[in-house]
């Protein structure tokens, strides 16, 4: 299937997630944010990572606060991503704290591009991605930007997409820059996609 032809197809998907995550009221979300919180402090790629990448979330995504908050508080070094202006580009800074975060790009939250603070070893560490939805393979369905899959296809370390359980689908269409995860967090489940797991060995 050509981009030509995937794109109507990922713009009617948007519009149905994006109203899905608008109708949780906001004790729902809420208690679906804490259980997805508190399966990440469980991940075994979040206990052993020293650096973590994390989204700031806005209002109909996952929330990110708490577990920057915990990630700070457990000591590892956490960096969060600002959009370079006039690009489809974004670098991650290092933060000591979301105080330090201001709008940006799209009203999103950003860091000060401080240069001793720009991540520039992309070889290792976990990044979480955040999705309107995900299927099965670890494909996303972003905002349409590119931003992540950009930077994705330089980033070596672990993969993690958190999303709600009602918003991953057996498959996506998806085109060939594309950059799947290799595991799922949700409310419900932490599960390895099948593209990771098509690649370990037999």
């Amino acid at each position: 299937m050509s981009m030509n032809d995937i794109r109507p197809v990922k713009q009617a998907l948007r519009q149905k997630y994006r109203a899905l995550r608008t109708a949780l009221t906001p004790e729902e979300k809420a208690a679906r944010d804490r259980k997805i919180a508190a399966a990440v402090r469980r991940l075994w790629q979040y206990q052993a990572c020293d650096t973590l990448l994390c989204y700031v979330s806005t209002a109909i995504e996952v929330d990110t606060v708490a577990i920057i908050n915990q990630a700070l508080q457990d000591g590892k070094k956490v960096a969060v991503p600002r959009c370079i202006p006039e690009t489809r580009r974004m670098e991650f800074f290092y933060i000591s704290a979301l105080s330090e975060l201001s709008p940006g790009t799209f009203g999103v939250l950003e860091p000060a591009a401080v240069e001793d603070h720009r991540v520039t070893d992309r070889s290792q560490g976990l990044c979480f991605v955040p999705a309107l939805c995900y299927d099965r393979a670890g494909f996303r369905l972003g905002y349409g930007k590119g931003y992540y899959d950009r930077y994705l296809s330089g980033f070596e370390g672990a993969k993690v997409g958190l999303c709600y359980s009602d918003c991953v689908v057996p498959s996506l269409p998806h085109g060939r820059f594309d950059r799947p995860v290799e595991t799922l967090v949700t409310e419900r489940y932490i599960r390895r996609t099948t593209t990771f797991r098509q690649k370990m060995p037999r």
